[in-house]
């Protein structure tokens, strides 16, 4: 029944995620500000729901429950804010300088996730225990896995499969001289 469940959940998380990816009428690539607030509002309802799964593995009480799902929605908000104002530029031929910017905003961007994942972490230990705590963060990423492995942002082809013009799998390419 619970994988039924979880299932379930994962197949409207992924319809959700592949309704933002590809929700930008009008030719405008970031949509309206209307469509903005619509996508937001799905992020936050996956959230919740994530957070009630997650919930409910645990087994919390009601109160518990209650406190989780605020403060794991809240968390997810922050989390997503981070990345959408952090993002490094891509495909596109950088000069040294430019790929030097790439690599410094990416480790200032996980230094940043890093903190926020602290300041959760001290909220979470207020109301649940260590190993539930830890539990959190290992069906959490489970949970991300899965749907990146499935047809996510990227086509079903996981992070840097597929057959993309110019998607090498990550590799580097040799230099030429």
């Amino acid at each position: 029944m619970k994988k039924t469940i979880f299932s379930a959940l994962c197949v409207i998380m992924m319809a959700l995620c592949n309704m933002t990816a590809t929700a930008q009428p009008n030719g405008n690539p970031n949509g309206s500000q209307e469509d903005m607030q619509k996508r937001a509002e799905r992020r936050e309802q996956m959230a919740e729901a994530h957070a009630k799964h997650i919930a409910s593995q645990l087994a919390l009480d009601d109160a518990t429950s209650k406190k989780f799902i605020a403060t794991f929605t809240e968390y997810q908000k922050e989390m997503w804010a981070m990345k959408k104002s952090t993002r490094p530029e891509k495909h596109k031929e950088l000069t040294e300088a430019e790929a030097e910017k790439n690599i410094k905003q990416q480790m200032e961007r996980k230094r940043k996730m890093l903190d926020l994942r602290e300041k959760y972490y001290k909220k979470y230990s207020q109301f649940l225990t260590q190993k539930q705590i830890q539990r959190v963060y290992e069906m959490e990423k489970k949970d991300m896995e899965r749907l990146k492995a499935g047809k996510g942002r990227h086509g079903g082809h996981g992070k840097h499969g597929g057959h993309r013009p110019g998607n090498n799998g990550g590799r580097m390419q040799p230099q030429q001289n």
